[in-house]
């Protein structure tokens, strides 16, 4: 009779407990050295589209991801933030005008992202863009700040 122990209730779930949590830190750390190993594109890079689909001198609002991408005459690209760079507000692309208009104080903003009217006083972050077999990849995850534009910052394919 001393071999065998009574298990109580308290003990049982007290048991139970400790194991489940001891299988998720087991499974936790399994994961985390599978991810290690693994080489794959940044889950951050939001793919836009193939290049034929974004005519020459347009900008194309991809509102879900906060950013217009541009299509300069050139045949260039720029990823531009939709946060306006004084107060945070959602900028709006206004094609009749050509330029980025910030509803909240006016600020106004080229098809570069550059300042046209304050109160604003830098330029609209970029996102980096990477053009892969054609198709267009832009990094949401990082917005790149600037005071003003400069033709280095423009992706060509």
């Amino acid at each position: 009779m001393d071999i065998i122990k009574k298990i109580t209730r308290r003990s049982f779930i007290k048991k139970a407990i400790i194991t489940l949590v001891s299988l998720e830190l087991v499974y936790v750390f399994v994961n985390l050295l599978k991810k290690g190993g693994e080489t794959k594109v940044s889950s951050n890079l939001f793919a836009a589209g193939d290049i034929d689909l974004f005519e020459k001198g347009r900008v194309y609002p991809f509102s879900t991801e906060r950013f217009y991408l541009s299509r300069l005459d050139d045949g260039g690209f720029l990823a531009i933030s939709t946060k306006c760079t004084h107060l945070g507000c959602t900028v709006q692309f206004k094609n009749s005008d050509n330029k980025f208009l910030c509803p909240c104080h006016a600020s106004a903003f080229n098809k570069h992202g550059e300042v046209l009217a304050p109160p604003a006083t830098s330029a609209l972050d970029l996102y980096n863009i990477t053009i892969e077999n054609g198709e267009i990849f832009v990094d949401t995850a990082t917005p790149v700040k600037r005071a003003k534009y400069n033709s280095s910052q423009i992706t060509y394919a």
